[in-house]
């Protein structure tokens, strides 16, 4: 019975991981990465759309995104999102394509980088002590229902315990190999 439990609090602490990723994906580093575009939303055909189903984005280099719109009429929109972002962009329209230069990050905007991905892996941390407690809680019940016996309970809680310490791990690796490309030059 707790096998179940077991196989369900890893696969949602495996989504926290997953949702931690995707975020990191979205903080900027030195370098340009089409990942910095996909939070982006842009009006379109009346509807908020994704930027990357709107345009092809590319990296040509690594201080520049290209974005080629397969709609030359939707240049303007995607132009008008991305200016007002929070990303900082100044988009460069040539009537093709519009280009997008990432100015090197001065050290305060690197600390305050550093600090997002402190919060993030933090919130990551916390979602994963969240599902922990939740499943110490089914096994508990379990235990108070006879359902499972009082070595199986302990072994449980070893159990969740361990896959818990096996995740935290997981954010703190990818913590710090984050805050190390932000803080990098």
């Amino acid at each position: 019975m707790h096998e179940a439990l077991l196989k369900d609090m890893e696969t949602r602490m495996q989504a926290a991981v997953d949702l931690l990723t995707r975020e990191f994906g979205g903080v900027r580093t030195g370098r340009a990465n089409t990942a910095l575009l996909d939070s982006l939303r842009v009006e379109a055909y009346g509807n908020m759309t994704p930027i990357n189903q709107l345009a092809s984005v590319s990296v040509p280099d690594p201080k520049t995104l290209l974005i080629q719109p397969w709609d030359a009429s939707q240049m303007h929109s995607i132009e008008k999102a991305i200016s007002k972002s929070d990303l900082g962009l100044t988009p460069a329209n040539d009537g093709k394509v519009i280009r997008l230069t990432l100015p090197a990050l001065t050290e305060d905007r690197r600390k305050q980088l550093a600090k997002t991905v402190h919060k993030l892996a933090e919130d990551a941390r916390v979602a994963i002590r969240n599902v922990r407690r939740e499943a110490n809680d089914k096994l508990k019940a379990l235990a108070k229902d006879k359902k499972v016996s009082q070595d199986e309970e302990r072994r449980g809680h070893d159990a969740i315990q361990k896959a818990t310490d096996k995740f935290v791990g997981r954010v703190d690796e990818l913590s710090k190999k984050k805050e190390t490309e932000v803080l990098a030059l």
